[in-house]
């Protein structure tokens, strides 16, 4: 790495007064240092270089500009350089006032850097209050609901930075304020065909609102109806019986033929663990049985070819086929499990995801075998067609 004596003269590279072509090269280098873990612990200690290259994020060059974004979209990334770009350098408040502007060209990039820093608890918290401070959750939503607020972004990482706040009860409070309707516009987005960074973060979002069984019942009502949204993602073409389908949503009895499912493994999988989640109170279990929710992921598993989504679904499935817990247990989330179970439960977790993987590992050299005989066999075919003598 750098001495300080080279580390200073870099600095003196970064002032606004210096020529555009060495400022580039500059920030180049730069850019190179932050991709590698040896380059952001050197720039953790350097406080003030990274002070010279946010202010660079206002330079009249695009190129300067878009090369600072992306030295601090590696940054960000790395946990250990979060406090200091909160704390020393501040860049929460300047990034949020950007991000705000219908015309900024860079808004895409500050919505990676506040998902990236959002992804820890104590760094997440510090965001929504600078958040709640200079702009509101609610603006962050309106921008985020709002198609074409800015023609130059697309704000999709907007997505997973509204799932990483929910991990706190204050954005989970805000999300879903039954005065605010904020949870029911965000719903179509798990749906949303052009970004499955849109569509996992919304999943993410709604998953994490499920964690408060207290809402449980305003969210499965027709206030919110969440259920569909969660449901029609997981269904497919295949055929119910008219009793089947009388009984589910109204979204989504007699699918059409061409009906996909989810194509990203890792947005099933929340999904599915979101509907488990609403099966955590009496109340969420019936509703989940009475709305057929069963017929949907017995064809949903006979269709799943992921091991961990098929686990995930057979936990499901064992709740809405077994029996009600025992009186005084219904709600699963407010059971105190003995210290000896639990850690047998977390044993029985490792084991099983062991016996997972272990699973999915053979499946891949099941098809890599049956690629090399399908190669094989081509190889053993003249030009015609026919076998070679």
């Amino acid at each position: 790495m750098l001495s300080e004596t080279e580390a200073a003269e870099l600095l003196s590279f970064l002032s606004p007064e210096t020529r555009p072509d060495v400022k580039g090269q500059t920030t180049e280098y730069i850019l190179g240092m932050s991709g590698n873990r040896d380059g952001c612990r050197f720039l953790r200690s350097k406080a003030d270089l990274l002070r010279a290259v946010f202010a660079l994020t206002s330079d009249p060059s695009i190129a300067i500009v878009k090369d600072c974004y992306h030295i601090l979209i590696n940054l960000s990334a790395d946990e250990t350089l979060h406090q200091v770009l909160v704390a020393d350098v501040k860049v929460l408040p300047v990034l949020l006032k950007k991000l705000l502007d219908p015309e900024y060209v860079f808004s895409d990039q500050i919505c990676t850097i506040l998902s990236n820093l959002t992804r820890h608890t104590k760094t997440c918290k510090t965001v929504f209050k600078v958040l709640q401070e200079e702009a509101g959750l609610s603006q962050l939503v309106d921008i985020f609901c709002t198609e074409g607020y800015n023609k130059k972004a697309n704000f999709h990482y907007l997505s997973p930075l509204l799932s990483n706040l929910t991990q706190l009860p204050e954005a989970r409070d805000y999300i879903m304020d039954k005065d605010r309707c904020v949870i029911q516009r965000l719903l179509p987005f798990t749906q949303y065909q052009a970004s499955v960074v849109r569509r996992g973060g919304v999943v993410g979002t709604l998953r994490n609102c499920c964690f408060d069984h207290a809402r449980h019942e305003w969210l499965l009502s027709d206030a919110v109806d969440i259920l569909p949204f969660l449901l029609l993602p997981l269904a497919g073409p295949e055929e119910l019986t008219e009793e089947e389908n009388e009984g589910l949503p109204v979204d989504l009895q007699y699918l059409p033929e061409d009906k996909k499912r989810e194509n990203d493994p890792d947005i099933r999988k929340m999904l599915l663990e979101t509907l488990l989640l609403l099966t955590a109170t009496g109340g969420g279990r019936n509703t989940l049985k009475d709305k057929s929710v069963y017929p949907i992921m017995r064809e949903f598993h006979r269709w799943e070819k992921d091991v961990h989504v098929t686990a995930a679904c057979e936990k499901l499935v064992q709740v809405l086929i077994g029996d009600e817990p025992e009186q005084g247990m219904e709600n699963l989330m407010e059971v105190d499990i003995p210290k000896d179970v639990e850690v047998k439960l977390k044993e029985a977790d490792v084991k099983e995801q062991q016996e997972l993987e272990k699973e999915q590992e053979e499946m891949r050299r099941e098809e890599e075998e049956k690629m090399k005989s399908s190669d094989s066999q081509g190889r053993d075919k003249g030009p015609d067609g026919g076998l070679t003598r």
